[in-house]
């Protein structure tokens, strides 16, 4: 077998390598961009393991030796999965192995904003030096924290945040009842934003959630609420986002993730005051890297070894 690895920002790829050799598989490693630079890197190979190049049916239709993607992450947005199913092209992930990581950033960047953290710490190195220089703040004990999208991330949120917050409230339709915890009461995406003073994003990319974090909905927010988004940047309408901060809708948003990664420094949502950033580092910790790279990497081996990878997203044809 004959795998291409397209693109990676990781300091090295010692482990990937490692588990190939000892598999017999042969790698080729890139830094595409472009389904061009796929299509043209992946000549000979019925793999690919996948960071951020895009693949879709342009690629497929070039390379039908390809039979199998495997992604870098639990989203898998990068890889059409319309156009793999169409083509039979079998399509995996690495769905959680940084869930206990993403889950307490999101945490520990909504209590920043609650208390002020980042905003004092600013104030402080300007010369500031008093307890209201970042504006009022309410008592998060009793606050609501809304979480939207209750998959495994979404679940790790509300259980580690019940215990600082008076109440605990989702919304997810594609979650039935009972995979609801007792702790955690079920409304529907309108309730969510007018009931919680915090709200996390754990949804994934597709064409129902892209952009779901609008004007309409931010304008339903209670005044001084938060928004804090580790899932994906094109969940949220920057523009809303930066209009309800603007207007003093909104205290704050902590954003790990953007539309366009990296963005530029002057954007506004970079240098907007109000703004907490951080470069989508949510997932990360040596060990969940580490855990990462191996269940993406091992899902080729195992479709070599026994015809499926160990995590499905869509199922090719054998």
């Amino acid at each position: 077998m004959k795998i291409l690895i397209t693109d990676y920002d990781f300091p090295d790829l010692e482990l990937e390598q490692a588990l190939y050799r000892a598999a017999g598989v042969e790698v080729v490693v890139a830094q595409c961009r472009s389904e061009d630079d796929v299509i043209a890197a992946s000549a000979g190979c019925q793999g690919l393991l996948v960071q951020y190049a895009p693949v879709n049916a342009k690629v497929f239709a070039a390379r039908p030796e390809i039979r199998i993607v495997s992604r870098y992450g639990a989203g898998f947005d990068t890889v059409n999965v319309a156009d793999a199913k169409a083509h039979g092209v079998w399509v995996g992930n690495s769905p959680d192995y940084g869930v206990g990581e993403v889950a307490t950033h999101a945490l520990a960047m909504m209590l920043s904003l609650l208390r002020h953290i980042a905003f004092y710490d600013r104030d402080v190195k300007a010369g500031a030096w008093h307890f209201t220089s970042a504006g009022k703040m309410q008592r998060v004990s009793d606050m609501t924290v809304g979480i939207l999208g209750l998959g495994r991330i979404g679940k790790r949120m509300a259980h580690i945040s019940r215990n600082s917050f008076k109440r605990v409230i989702a919304c997810d339709p594609y979650i039935i009842d009972g995979d609801f915890p007792a702790y955690v009461e079920r409304v529907s995406i309108e309730k969510l934003f007018e009931q919680a003073d915090a709200i996390s994003l754990h949804v994934p990319l597709n064409d129902q959630t892209r952009g779901i974090v609008n004007a309409r909905l931010l304008g339903l927010m209670k005044p001084g609420g938060v928004v804090v988004n580790t899932a994906r940047g094109p969940v949220i309408d920057v523009q809303a986002l930066l209009a309800a901060l603007d207007a003093g809708k909104l205290d704050g948003a902590a954003l790990d993730v953007l539309p366009v990664e990296p963005p530029e420094i002057d954007a506004r949502i970079v240098q907007h005051p109000r703004v907490l950033l951080s470069p989508h580092a949510a997932f990360y910790s040596v060990v969940a890297e580490k855990e990462l790279r191996r269940k993406a990497a091992q899902n080729l081996v195992d479709w070599a070894n026994d015809g499926r990878p160990s995590y499905v997203v869509v199922e090719g044809k054998q």
